[in-house]
Formats: structure tokens, sequence, C-alpha cells
């Protein structure tokens, strides 16, 4: 009989999150999972360099896994960091408060698209891929730095335009893929399943730990809502850890097509009754989240998923891209974000505890 797989929840206070954080980990037995003679990466969660509570991994979330870490006798431990067409990853580390820990606890960050930090080699994954290999032709490359080593993924709890949640299986888009993952949404969930796949075969050992001290509800990763649900979560298995998000924002698991593949291959667990939840009791959770559209995601579904589909190519894979880059990195950073979410955050910080624990930490 096959082992469940265990996600640990737990709920938090600002006073107690760093020990509550490497509680949740040891309840998810994180060190049966982590190969100690290997390199840990910690692959934190930018989605918007802008420093906005449930877009981003926390100080707070990055902090009390390091001091789990070591704790645990872990001390080669790196950061990587991703950048995307419209998420700079330097000007997202300093804005999140990343830097002053990293410092603090000597982790170095190393960036994938940087040539002197790590090289793309072509990889050839053992397990069929259901669209990776198609979408590249040429070749799936991989950073070679991510093979035999350790990672930890650190996304938050929020909704996703184009998944409907976002977690721990999507927090290897970014690491894996290079900045031509835009090929991709168009079959993002068979993607995630892929990049899972490949994941398990380069990997010494995979951990994930989810805040979820500050929600993201409506349109994410970057146009939400953020709510204060003071929890945390881990697990070695990231479609189980997803899963059980997926049913605390109200969402049934096994409808998220990512999540679901990932089940029926075998890849994860995604029905909650083949999951064992320790720690908090999430049988009445039921935050009724919603996801709903914004001007990113209806250009998105009228061009991957509509009746322009056909036509994607043209759009994504020749200099026509950059009008739609340019149009999103416009439109997030020099409208939404002065008019919308920055005064959202400033109103979010004063009235929240969350809010006034990531002031508290140095710039």
């Amino acid at each position: 009989m096959t082992e469940k797989p265990i996600v640990a929840v737990k709920r938090t206070r600002p006073e107690t999150v760093l020990d509550d954080i490497a509680e949740t980990m040891e309840r998810a037995r994180f060190r049966e999972f982590l190969d100690p003679a290997a390199t840990v990466i910690l692959k934190d969660n930018i989605s918007w360099h802008f420093p906005f509570l449930s877009a981003n991994t926390t100080p707070w979330q990055l902090e009390g896994v390091i001091r789990a870490l070591r704790d645990a006798g872990y001390h080669d431990i790196v950061c990587v960091q991703n950048e995307t067409v419209v998420t700079n990853a330097f000007k997202g580390e300093r804005m999140n408060k990343y830097v002053p820990i990293l410092e603090k606890y000597k982790v170095p960050v190393l960036y994938n698209f940087r040539e002197s930090d790590m090289r793309w080699i072509r990889y050839a994954p053992k397990a069929k891929m259901r669209v990776l290999g198609d979408i590249f032709p040429d070749g799936i490359r991989i950073p070679e730095y991510f093979i035999g080593k350790n990672i930890v993924h650190l996304p938050t709890v929020k909704c996703h335009i184009y998944t409907g949640t976002t977690g721990a299986m999507k927090n290897a888009f970014g690491g894996l893929l290079t900045t031509r993952r835009h090929y991709t949404h168009s079959v993002i969930h068979e993607t995630l399943n892929d990049l899972l796949d490949i994941q398990k075969e380069i990997h010494a050992g995979i951990f994930a730990v989810m805040d979820g001290t500050v929600c993201g509800d409506g349109p994410g990763p970057r146009t939400m809502r953020p709510v204060e649900k003071d929890l945390m979560l881990a697990s070695a298995d990231c479609t189980a850890i997803d899963a059980v998000a997926a049913k605390m924002m109200g969402f049934d698991p096994m409808n998220l097509d990512f999540i679901r593949i990932a089940h029926e291959s075998g890849l994860g667990k995604g029905r909650l009754e083949e999951i064992d939840v320790v720690g908090e009791d999430i049988s009445r959770e039921n935050w009724e989240f919603t996801v709903g559209n914004n001007t990113a995601s209806r250009v998105g579904n009228f061009i991957w998923f509509g009746p322009l589909k056909p036509l994607q190519n043209l759009f994504f894979r020749t200099p026509l891209v950059y009008l739609f880059v340019f149009g999103s990195f416009f439109y997030h950073d020099y409208i939404y974000w002065p008019l919308r979410a920055k005064p959202q955050m400033e109103s979010f910080k004063k009235t929240g505890k969350w809010g006034r624990l990531f002031d508290s930490y140095p710039a």
C-alpha cells in the first residue's frame, strides 16, 4: 500500500512565523526528502518585482526556510532567480527585501538568465513529454546547474488567470524554461507536468514551503486582492500541496487540469482523500476565491485559447511578441501599479499585521 503524501498546514502569526515555518517543515518530514550531501537550491517566486503581498515569496518565508535548513545541517544553500519578459529579477529581490536576508545568512544568489552563472544544455528526458518536445523541436534546454541538486520551491497561495491557481508545480516554470517559456501558454497544464517529470529526473530532492499568510484572490499572479489567512504549508509532493491550497481557496483540485493530469500520471496526489493533511483541520476551509479576468487574460484567452489560436506562432514567435511584452509591462508597471496596486498595498499595510511585518524588514 502506497503511503499518503503529507501536507503540513499550520496557523501562524508574525511573532512566531519563523519558528512556525520550521515546525511545518518538520511535520512534512523535509529531512527525508532533501539529500544532506547535495546543494539546496531555493527557488523563490517573484511574480512581480513590485512588493505586492500575495504575489511574491515573502521575506519571512525566505528567512524561515533558510533558518530551518541551517538548523538541520544543510549549509550548502543557494538562491536562484529567473527573469521574465515583464519582471526584473534584480529589482524584485531588492523591493521584496530578499537581499538583506540573503546577505545576513550568507546565501549566494545565482541568476539562470546570466551566462556567467549557469549554462543551458540540451536535456533528453527519460519520461515521454506531453508537449515540450513539440514546442521546442530543436531540443529541450535546462540549466545544467540544477542537475543533481535539491530544490525547495517557495510559492504563495494565489489564483492565476491561466491555471486557476498557482503554486509549487508552476514555480518550476521560470527556473527550468528559458525566456521563450511563453510558447507554452496554450498548453500550460501539460507543460507543468512535463516539468514535474523533468524535476523528478534531475533533482536530488524536491520540497515546497508555501506562504498562505497573505493569499491572492482574483486575476493573479499580479492583479489580485490580498487576503490575510495566517497559514504556512509544506510538503514534498508539489501536486498535493497545490491541491490542498486549491481546496482552501474554494476550488475542486481535480477540476484544475494541471493537478488532474499529475494525479492521473502518478506524479503526485491531487485527490484530498489520498493526502495526509497534518496540523490544521482544513475540512471547512472554503474561501470562495474567484479568478476573474484582467486585461492580460482577456487578450491571452482570445489568442492562446480563442479564435486566434491558429495565429499564435505569428504573434509570439516573431518580433510582434515585443508589442505584447511592452503592452503588459507598461500596463502593469505604469498604470496598474501606481493607480491601483500601490494604493491598495499601502492601505493593506496600515491595517494588516503582515504588512507591518513586511515593513519591519530592512530594505
